[in-house]
């Protein structure tokens, strides 16, 4: 859930409405930097050892995971909490694509046990990969939905968990837009695949079970077409761009949404849309092997023209130039150019250019000894002749 849409609320809700928008702000802050902290020092994940396994934790209604109750692990019956079976089910339908599909041995690809606690807090209208497991809410039943009923929301905040052990894209900025548009892309795809939908069939929207009837809005994001999502009196309008010459340039706080990492992740989210769309078949197959090989590639700083090319180059290598031709005109439909004055950027032609970048340091180094050495040798050369005054 975007930090704006609660801000909206704490502006214009009831005063039920604007404890909770509040409540939710400082619980999302707290754990955002809790994700950021174990992705900047590491963290050693439960690794299970025997394929998928999962836990399911009841934090009954508190807003901790301490104390938290087990209710079901891999070979347990459903105890019948619903939310408890969603989360099982979606965490495990989101295993099964990474494992099918990209051979991807669980989110940190060696065999990380997957933890999910349910019920986290009273009424809180979001779900959050804190950096090690999975934590959802139930909403408020008015505006927001139990966020466990979306299979697409799930998998978005699974793969902020694969990318925090691939790339650990910097979550601000480009880079961080980028994080975003990478967890709704495999989000969206995980549905997609779980309905065995062709690009032409899916509805390209995320987050479609979290508003309840009372919010004028679809989803939480449209990849299809990005600002047209929601637009209600009280939680806003979508505030999207599909196109760089929108890009909103804001503060890197959390005031400012990170640099506006919600806001402008519907720049690279439209143009997966428009390549996925426009190679036809199921969006998994091409389009996702692109944009997975390309994260495989990224750095934590990677920006957006590094991100397009990449995929330009990836797609050159391992496709048809119908394909790559389809996937330049989609990131030239949203303002960004590949292939052409850009240099196209591979994982191999980053690591030789870092070498040269390596190699020209050691030689301005050197030359700078040498320049050193020089001028001492004048300034001795000048003592010796008497020129020094």
């Amino acid at each position: 859930m975007p930090p704006y849409i609660l801000k909206n609320l704490l502006d214009k809700g009831s005063p039920d409405q604007r404890d909770m928008a509040l409540k939710a702000l400082l619980s999302a802050t707290a754990l955002r930097a809790d994700r950021r902290f174990v992705a900047r020092l590491g963290f050693i994940a439960p690794v299970s050892g025997a394929g998928k396994q999962r836990m399911i934790f009841d934090c009954r209604n508190k807003p901790t995971t301490r104390n938290a109750v087990l209710v079901r692990r891999e070979s347990d019956r459903s105890n019948g909490d619903i939310a408890a079976i969603e989360a099982f089910d979606g965490v495990g339908t989101t295993y099964d694509f990474y494992s099918q599909i990209f051979h991807r041995n669980s989110i940190d690809n060696a065999g990380m046990r997957l933890d999910s606690y349910v019920h986290y807090g009273e009424k809180y209208p979001n779900a959050m990969w804190d950096g090690r497991r999975m934590i959802f809410g139930d909403g408020d039943g008015v505006l927001f939905s139990r966020l466990t009923q979306s299979l697409d929301v799930i998998g978005h905040e699974l793969t902020h968990g694969v990318t925090q052990y691939t790339a650990n894209l910097e979550y601000r900025g480009q880079s961080g837009a980028l994080n975003e548009s990478v967890s709704d892309v495999f989000g969206s795809l995980v549905k997609q695949w779980s309905l065995s939908q062709t690009a032409a069939q899916a509805d390209w929207l995320v987050g479609t079970e979290c508003w309840t009837p009372d919010i004028h809005g679809d989803a939480l994001r449209s990849m299809k077409n990005p600002g047209s999502a929601y637009n209600d009196p009280l939680i806003g309008k979508d505030p999207q761009p599909g196109h760089m010459r929108d890009y909103k340039l804001l503060p890197e706080t959390p005031e400012g949404d990170m640099g506006g990492v919600h806001i402008n992740s519907g720049i690279p989210n439209h143009a997966f849309y428009l390549f996925a769309s426009s190679i036809g078949g199921v969006a998994w197959e091409t389009a996702g092997q692109v944009w997975y090989e390309a994260l495989q590639r990224s750095k934590k700083d990677t920006n957006f023209d590094l991100f397009a090319n990449t995929t330009y180059a990836i797609a050159g290598e391992n496709f048809d130039t119908s394909t790559q031709q389809a996937l330049q005109a989609a990131w030239d439909e949203v303002g960004i150019r590949v292939g052409k004055k850009e240099k196209i950027l591979t994982g191999r032609t980053a690591a030789a250019r870092e070498r040269s970048n390596e190699d020209l340091a050691t030689s301005i180094e050197r030359l700078t000894r040498q320049i050193g050495s020089l001028r001492d040798d004048i300034e001795a050369l000048k003592q010796s002749s008497g020129h020094v005054h």
